[in-house]
C-alpha cells in the first residue's frame, strides 16, 4: 500500500511550492517527493506512473480527499492500471498516519530549517533529504533502522528535474 499527499512551503520571495509526498507503507520508504509550483492531476499520474514502471502496481493508494486525488481522471487511470484507492475520512489525518508522520518529520528536519530560494534548489534538496531519509536515517519503527539501507538497494538513477512547472 502506498499513500501520498502534498506539503506545502513558500520560497523567500514568497512564490507558493508543492511537494508532492508519496511513501511505501510497508517498508516506510518514501518512493518520490515532486516539488513544483502547481501539480494537477495529470502531474500525480504521470508521478505515479514512473514509480510503477519501476516498483510494479500497489494494491492500494491511500489519500485524503483532495481534488488532485479525486479527480476522475487519477480515479479512472488507477483504475486501469489495478491499484485501488482508499481515501480517508475528510478532517480524519491519523488515518493516514504514516504519511502525515513523514510530511511532519519532513517539515520539521528540512523545510521549516531552511530558507528557500528557487525551485530547483527545493528539489535538489529534497531528493537529498529523500535518499538520507530512506538509505541513512534511522527509523524507531525498524529497529532503529532506515527502510531501504544503502547495502541492498541499486544506485539511484540521476533524478529528472525537470518536466513540473
Amino acid at each position: 500500500m502506498w499513500a501520498y499527499d502534498f506539503v506545502h512551503l513558500r520560497l523567500h520571495d514568497s512564490t507558493g511550492i508543492r511537494l508532492l509526498t508519496v511513501i511505501d507503507k510497508y517498508s516506510r520508504a518514501c518512493l518520490a517527493l515532486r516539488a513544483a509550483r502547481s501539480i494537477r492531476s495529470a502531474d500525480v499520474i504521470e508521478a505515479l506512473a514512473e514509480l510503477m514502471v519501476t516498483r510494479g502496481v500497489p494494491d492500494h493508494i491511500r489519500s485524503d480527499n483532495g481534488p488532485e486525488f479525486t479527480a476522475q481522471a487519477v480515479r479512472d487511470w488507477l483504475g486501469r492500471v489495478g491499484a485501488r484507492t482508499l481515501y480517508i475520512e475528510p478532517g480524519s489525518p491519523w488515518e493516514n498516519g504514516y504519511l502525515e508522520s513523514f510530511n511532519g518529520k519532513l517539515r520539521d528536519e528540512l523545510l521549516d530549517r531552511k530558507v528557500f530560494y528557487t525551485l530547483l534548489e527545493v528539489r535538489v534538496l529534497t531528493e537529498r533529504y529523500r535518499r538520507t531519509y530512506n538509505r541513512i536515517r534511522p527509523h524507531s519503527s525498524l529497529g532503529y533502522r532506515p527502510p531501504a539501507p544503502e547495502a541492498l538497494l541499486p544506485a539511484d538513477p540521476v533524478p529528472v528535474l525537470a518536466g513540473l512547472t
